[in-house]
């Protein structure tokens, strides 16, 4: 290590009123509250979470952009701990990267979430007495408008409460004048190409919320009920086919029984017919590759209009469709007797008939996954439906190259896989939705809009301006943004959504720009509740962040998060960790406090200002494993390993640092002892600023009270 003409005895001076003040800015403990805001406030005021207004010209070097763009929260809703995570990962990437001299973007935005937006408001009208019908379809839309204009800053101020080092500056919001103007682009690009039909196919219809939903649209809640046994007569009076459903109404639609060709019990019925019960009506026996024998009987009832499976039969064997079910849930075209009832009702009522004419073998209790529309819970009816389609076989391909070649990587690795058996089994995807807020499908007479996944496949691009600014608009702002930071660098999300969203965006990003949305795929961790169970605002299981910053401060809950977040695994939450966190910050507040006095504030950015360090000194062991800590670090944000880096952070700022060369320099007096103190808390709150960034900005604007300018923001992380 260097020695240098430097006055050091001069430089670690400092007067009585001098520390008085510093004691007065160290006040004991460290309380967030007094803190976060003020700071976040200053970051804004500052202008440089917009990569535009980065001063140094490391930060304009050329292909040293870094952008993300942000998993855009619905406009209904409010942060929960999963968001946090993810955001906060985002943002250590983009601190990170901004200290390194890159031009960071990390643009932030609102999705306007069809279905969930207008359930929202039509709940609020229910409250009133009214309906969406009531007020009617221009009116309506212009509450939602109004409603997102009153609450659509929820998430955003959540996000700087979480200190989110976002570009306010370019916000978007998916149903922007620019952005339907790119969905409708989009949409005309799929047409004239081939890839969109509108055709009459088995859909999930969603009675409550009376809309079609793609199949990653479903979820799945399991539930207790019964299978029963229904027996089939044979039409040449020569016995029966039993099969086992537990849906007994819906035989109503049958259109054939199907079996499995090399299921030796019905080998000497295929082709013979069966006589479907009450309504009398002759249907075949089929034989099918695709029917599980080892399900109920080996014998399956098909219905084609109101079952997916039962619908990719019925292509095969060219079988007719009988819809009976509409679309408000009500039974059709099975007779006067039932016709109109509720689908519950003519349950009861066919089992009762079937009993009565002794065609039911038996009935037993039986579990299994409903499928519940993800957004209302209510239960999924399959049913005959015309909508539009794009076909997905030439766009999957797109995909599915760019992430075997590598050119899209996912962390954990395991998610490659998982996103690659999703594309090359990819079906059709059914984009229109019969609901009134959102993109409305460009065909004239069409009152559908189209699924929301479908505008926010183009997200990644979209957002930064196409395809306004592929056309080099003159009037554009940020008339540069889709040629500097397209494509994106990576993108954070929960794995629920990696083929609603990630996948799609892959392919759309290639079919619209050539190229990748971005490079790295990170998918974050779930967070459980303690027993290992998914949070629920409606069970009072969910946690709100904003509670946890409350009681502990936004750094602690940052730092706490991570912590937990290791090898991709679930997180079963434990507020704990958050405690930890702010533990951790009072010992950061306490450190500095300490090496503030013992040094008089001054600080040593340049390791070679340490005057004569020998090698087997304390000071040069400290500085060692510094090194080592910072380098490591690097390495652990680079390749997404968060919580690895948080561990490493706490093992080396408390054990070896705090508990051991605090301990010992506070006998010293040497000037070397000082420097090493002063520089190492440089290089601290430097690697510590990604993760717990309001408290290193904090303690940095202390030790540089009279430099205004000098934020941590922006200090070279080298």
């Amino acid at each position: 290590m260097m020695k240098t003409d430097f006055n050091y005895q001069r430089q670690f001076m400092i007067s009585l009123n001098e520390m008085e003040k510093i004691n007065e800015k160290f006040l004991k403990p460290y309380e967030p509250k007094n803190t976060e805001d003020r700071v976040y406030k200053r970051w804004e005021n500052s202008g440089f979470f917009n990569p535009d207004n980065l001063p140094s010209e490391d930060h304009k070097l050329p292909n040293t952009n870094y952008s993300i763009v942000i998993a855009p929260p619905n406009i209904t809703g409010s942060l929960h701990l999963g968001h946090a995570l993810e955001n906060v990962q985002s943002d250590i990437l983009i601190r990170f990267y901004r200290m390194k001299g890159r031009k960071t973007l990390w643009l932030p935005g609102m999705d306007h979430a069809g279905i969930a937006t207008q359930n929202v408001v039509e709940k609020s009208l229910k409250k009133e007495n009214l309906t969406r019908h009531d007020l009617g379809k221009e009116k309506f839309l212009q509450k939602i408008w109004e409603w997102k204009e009153e609450y659509g800053e929820t998430i955003p101020s959540q996000l700087k409460k979480l200190g989110c080092s976002l570009d306010w500056s370019r916000i978007r919001f998916t149903m922007d004048e620019n952005y339907q103007e790119a969905v409708k682009v989009a949409f005309k690009h799929y047409h004239e190409k081939g890839l969109i039909y509108q055709g009459d196919r088995v859909i999930n219809w969603c009675v409550k919320d009376q809309t079609a939903l793609s199949d990653l649209e479903i979820e799945y809640d399991e539930e207790k009920s019964k299978l029963w046994y229904l027996k089939y007569p044979l039409s040449d009076q020569s016995g029966f086919v039993a099969v086992a459903t537990t849906r007994p109404e819906t035989m109503l639609g049958d259109a054939a029984i199907a079996v499995h060709p090399e299921d030796l019990r019905y080998k000497n019925l295929i082709g013979k017919k069966v006589l479907l019960p009450i309504l009398e009506r002759e249907i075949p026996i089929i034989a099918d590759d695709q029917i599980e024998k080892e399900f109920g009987t080996g014998a399956v009832k098909i219905t084609p209009a109101h079952d997916i499976f039962d619908s990719e039969v019925a292509e095969r064997h060219s079988l007719p469709y009988f819809k009976i079910i509409n679309e408000v849930g009500k039974i059709i075209d099975v007779g006067e007797e039932l016709n109109g009832k509720k689908i519950s009702e003519v349950r009861e009522l066919v089992i009762a008939k079937l009993k009565d004419l002794n065609l039911i073998e038996k009935e037993e209790d039986f579990t299994h996954n409903v499928a519940k529309c993800y957004r209302c819970g209510k239960t999924i009816e399959p049913l005959l439906s015309k909508q539009w389609f794009l076909k997905m076989k030439p766009l999957a391909e797109k995909a599915i190259k760019a992430i075997e070649n590598g050119e899209v990587r996912y962390h954990p690795e395991k998610w490659s896989k998982v996103s690659l058996d999703w594309l090359y089994n990819v079906k059709d995807w059914c984009i229109s939705r019969q609901i009134w807020w959102g993109h409305k499908v460009p065909i004239e007479g069409s009152e559908d809009t189209f699924d929301t996944w479908f505008s926010s496949a183009l997200w990644p691009f979209a957002s930064l301006g196409w395809p306004r600014l592929a056309k080099a608009s003159a009037e554009a702002d940020h008339k540069n943004d889709l040629e500097e930071f397209y494509p994106t660098q990576v993108i954070t999300s929960a794995r629920d959504i990696l083929h609603l969203w990630i996948s799609r965006m892959i392919f759309s990003g290639l079919e619209f720009t050539g190229k990748v949305p971005f490079k790295d795929v990170v998918i974050h961790a779930t967070i459980l509740t303690k027993d290992g169970k998914r949070m629920s605002k409606s069970l009072g299981t969910g946690i709100d962040p904003l509670d946890l910053i409350e009681k502990y401060g936004a750094d602690a809950l940052r730092f706490g998060l991570v912590y937990q977040a290791l090898g991709g695994q679930d997180i079963r939450f434990a507020e704990d960790h958050v405690a930890m966190g702010k533990k951790f910050c009072n010992k950061l507040w306490n450190i500095s406090r300490f090496v503030v006095s013992k040094t008089g504030g001054k600080i040593i950015s340049d390791e070679s200002q340490i005057p004569n360090v020998t090698k087997d000194s304390e000071e040069f062991k400290i500085l060692k494993l510094l090194e080592i800590c910072k380098k490591e670090v690097s390495k652990l944000i680079e390749s997404f390993r968060f919580g690895e880096a948080t561990h490493l952070i706490y093992d080396f700022v408390w054990r070896e640092f705090a508990d051991k060369f605090i301990e010992y320099s506070k006998e010293k007096e040497s000037e070397t002892t000082k420097a090493t103190l002063s520089f190492c808390l440089s290089e601290i709150l430097k690697i510590l600023h990604p993760f717990t960034p309001f408290i290193t900005e904090e303690i940095w604007s202390v030790i540089n009270e009279n430099e205004e300018d000098k934020m941590l923001i922006l200090e070279n992380w080298e």
